[in-house]
């Protein structure tokens, strides 16, 4: 068959712009998979398992300290509260007397209670102030009575929650630990069984590879 110049048809100059070496022609690039993609490695089951337990442990370490902050911002309100009020009592304190006698008040106060229970008498003072005072004390002593049964009761729980062997409120937390601890153990386990494998298999690899090549 014989082409002659203008005569060449257009499928017949596309096909002769893609031949390599005569007649064959280039291969079409499109869709072709670079050697990175076939040189890479797949992981293996073993670091598979490896890396879910790796990220597993790292959200159980998470947790924990979460439950250990949960714990120290406990005691803190604790502290806090304790405090709050012994300066909100002394705040009330403050502000009522403010502006009273309160030194001679205070001071004349226990004489005058000492000599009207001596001769069988009620306290009944004579100025408003020292009325003022009588009220006062009463209202502080139950304060001081109730702060003191309140204190108690905070020392009881931060003695609680420091307690190692505490298993009443901290019970859920402690539970989901020891939940935790287990299968961290049990992930270690398996991890432990994967690596004895691969070094069997490593192992035979070797074995194989030094059989294959004497022969």
């Amino acid at each position: 068959m014989l082409v002659v110049g203008s005569m060449m048809t257009p499928e017949y100059g596309e096909w002769r712009s893609k031949r390599i070496n005569d007649n064959i022609p280039e291969l079409n690039s499109e869709g072709v998979r670079p050697m990175e993609e076939y040189l890479q490695v797949i992981p293996s089951e073993l670091e598979i398992i490896k890396q879910d337990f790796e990220e597993r442990n790292l959200e159980l370490e998470r947790k924990i300290e979460r439950l250990e902050e949960e714990k120290m911002h406990l005691r803190l309100d604790a502290d806090v509260q304790k405090l709050q009020e012994v300066t909100t009592i002394t705040a009330i304190d403050e502000n009522y007397w403010a502006g009273k006698d309160f030194k001679v008040v205070a001071a004349g106060y226990p004489r005058r209670k000492k000599q009207n229970r001596s001769v069988g008498k009620k306290v009944l003072g004579d100025s408003g102030a020292e009325r003022d005072f009588r009220t006062t004390d009463a209202r502080n002593s139950k304060y001081q009575e109730e702060l003191k049964a309140r204190i108690a009761e905070l020392e009881r729980s931060l003695a609680l929650y420091r307690s190692p062997n505490s298993v009443v409120e901290l019970k859920p937390s402690l539970c989901k630990i020891e939940e935790m601890k287990k299968r961290i153990k049990e992930l270690e386990y398996a991890l432990q069984s994967c690596e004895h494998r691969i070094e069997f298999l490593e192992g035979n690899e070797e074995r194989w590879k030094e059989q294959h090549y004497h022969s």
